[in-house]
């Protein structure tokens, strides 16, 4: 048995089942069958929630320039390329293929707006890319143009780059910023599912859903803070479907979230869903899966039952060979050109304070493996035997120690910290293979000996340069939001995720923030 409370009703009534009264009589039933055409009517009415004025600009604008960014970006790479190899016609042929990769990529739905679809992953971005070379050479074949194709192939890769880069980025969680578009969410289930849902979705800003109340089922009281219009009753009850559409019309939800459980059985729960869709209100249903990337979910059917296939992470293959290739180019690549830079900051270093220009540190890596690592020195010597008068003024929960205004840290060392060039030397880390230029965080074996036993899951990979925690607020983060980010790239990442983080890496360099 249900009960919702709507505008006019009688709220000094017994609310939900605490206290509810006897089976209800003919009145009350049609009286339930009254709320629930009212609000099928009203749902029906409903129109999708379009964005604020200034919003939709935005979103104009997103969709105006990504087409211009990519075809401006593979113009230039090109015609410097067909330039270079002294190519004819070097500025028309560029000219001409920036704009066949942008109507490719927008006749695929690359710029489309899809809220909650999947962005393109690797093997769409080489589609694309495949593509573009294909029409280019039908192309150059129909007009005669004596371009190399060699070259031309070479010239034509940023645009795979630009567009793996691309989906890469939109598919990377972001945990500290907020979408533009928000789903007001009612979720239905047991006390248990409800608030494991409010829990999980009000610690995150990086999807669209704001739970503006909740239906529990049964009569356990819930210890999350949201609002409850209603409840459903432990077994069935003809109005049940009445007590949703109620309940999301009062706070104008536009999406129910469903939580299964014992009691919202499988018949239960068809009756329910048939109602809310007939009544107009879109509604998902909450896996207990977590940290998953949609990439590895693929759903099939068996015997009428809905099955979710999970791909295992990404531990060898192809992707593991490419990406130890571009470990060692870029890492060896970086080494040459940022030397330099390299020399300088060691210089700096030195005339800062006494001591060598270079630390190093015992981390463990890959397999809880101890490994030597390399850093520009950012504190005065002998910061470690002061650490154990310090650990009091930890400004870090869980096992790693940071501090905001750490006393051993030096004027030079101090913007090193924050610009994260102290990490430069780490590219010879990479070089040897210890490292990865993306991954996690590296441990300190202080860390790994109080680690619990699923967070010696981050030892699964090469620890990085650069990663999730990087770009998402370093320092700033606690513990926990540390290691489910890390958790999240020990098992879906992939090489289309490496070039995402190393390019959302340089934004975050740039913004400091998280960085002591």
């Amino acid at each position: 048995m249900g009960h919702v409370e709507l505008p006019g009703w009688d709220r000094s009534a017994p609310v939900g089942l605490a206290g509810a009264p006897g089976p209800r009589a003919d009145s009350r039933r049609s009286r339930s069958k009254e709320l629930e055409d009212l609000c099928r009517a009203q749902a029906g009415r409903r129109e999708p929630a379009e964005p604020a004025p200034a919003r939709r600009k935005s979103v104009r604008f997103a969709r105006t320039a990504a087409p211009g960014a990519e075809a401006l970006g593979l113009g230039i790479t090109a015609w410097l390329v067909l330039r270079a190899g002294d190519q004819p016609r070097a500025a028309f042929a560029a000219a001409v293929a920036a704009l066949v990769w942008s109507g490719v990529r927008a006749v695929r739905g690359r710029y489309a707006d899809r809220p909650g679809g999947r962005p393109p992953g690797l093997l769409s971005s080489i589609g694309d890319w495949l593509l573009l070379i294909g029409a280019l050479a039908v192309l150059w074949t129909v007009v005669g143009d004596a371009t190399d194709p060699a070259t031309a192939v070479v010239a034509l890769l940023p645009g795979l780059f630009m567009g793996i880069a691309a989906g890469a980025v939109r598919r990377l969680p972001r945990p500290r910023r907020r979408h533009r578009q928000t789903r007001r969410v009612l979720v239905v289930g047991e006390a248990a599912g409800v608030e494991r849902a409010v829990g999980l979705l009000g610690s995150r800003t990086d999807h669209p859903y704001a739970v503006v109340a909740a239906v529990p089922v049964g009569t356990t009281a819930l210890a999350c803070e949201v609002k409850v219009p209603g409840r459903l009753g432990p077994t069935p009850a003809d109005d049940d479907a009445s007590t949703v559409l109620g309940g999301a019309f009062a706070h104008d939800a536009d999406l129910a979230l469903v939580v299964p459980g014992p009691q919202l059985s499988e018949e239960r729960l068809r009756r329910l869903f048939w109602a809310l869709h007939d009544g107009g209100l879109p509604l998902s249903v909450l896996s207990e899966l977590s940290g998953i990337a949609v990439d590895r979910v693929r759903p099939a059917a068996a015997a009428g039952l809905t099955l979710l296939h999970i791909a295992p992470p990404l531990r060898r293959g192809p992707q593991m060979v490419l990406k130890a290739v571009v470990d060692r180019v870029g890492a060896a690549c970086g080494l040459l050109v940022l030397a330099p830079l390299l020399l300088l900051i060691g210089a700096a270093v030195r005339l800062g304070s006494e001591g060598p220009a270079l630390h190093r540190q015992i981390r463990h890596g890959q397999h809880n493996r101890p490994f030597t690592m390399w850093k520009f020195r950012t504190m005065v010597v002998g910061a470690e035997r002061h650490k154990e008068q310090l650990v009091a003024a930890n400004d870090h929960d869980g096992p790693m120690f940071k501090m905001r205004r750490d006393p051993r840290v030096t004027g030079i060392g101090r913007l090193l910290r924050r610009t994260s060039l102290d990490e430069l030397p780490q590219l010879l880390n990479v070089l040897r293979g210890d490292m990865s230029l993306v991954g996690p965080r590296p441990p300190l074996p202080e860390e790994v000996s109080r680690y619990e036993e699923h967070e010696l899951r981050r030892l699964a990979v090469r620890p990085g340069l650069t990663g999730l925690w990087q770009v998402s607020g370093r320092s700033d983060l606690s513990w926990q939001e540390t290691v489910s980010l890390d958790l999240w790239y020990v098992d879906n990442w992939s090489v289309a995720t490496d070039l995402g983080l190393m390019a959302r890496t340089l934004r975050a360099v740039t913004d400091g923030r998280g960085a002591y």
